[in-house]
């Protein structure tokens, strides 16, 4: 993780909870998670999972793809003799 993001929250959460009162408190700290979410670049799981099924199917390809070329190289090597 970012700590550089993790100092920042930590810090203005500090700042929150000496000022203001609890009723804000609740909110301003929705937003400021909201945010440092957003630095991370943080993704739901349906979104990560998409993403993982789609470089298995990418990779069952390139499987499938360097088959074919090692294929077609020894047929290369042979009408080459």
């Amino acid at each position: 993780m970012n700590t550089h993001v993790l100092d920042d929250l930590s810090r203005k959460i500090r700042e929150m909870a000496s000022s203001g009162p609890a009723a804000d408190a609740e909110k301003n700290l929705r937003a400021l998670l909201q945010g440092a979410f957003t630095k991370l670049e943080l993704v739901n799981r349906e979104e990560f999972d998409v993403q993982a099924d789609l470089l298995r199917r990418t990779r069952e390809k390139l499987t499938q793809l360097e088959s074919r070329l090692n294929e077609f190289e020894v047929l290369l090597q042979k009408n080459n003799k």
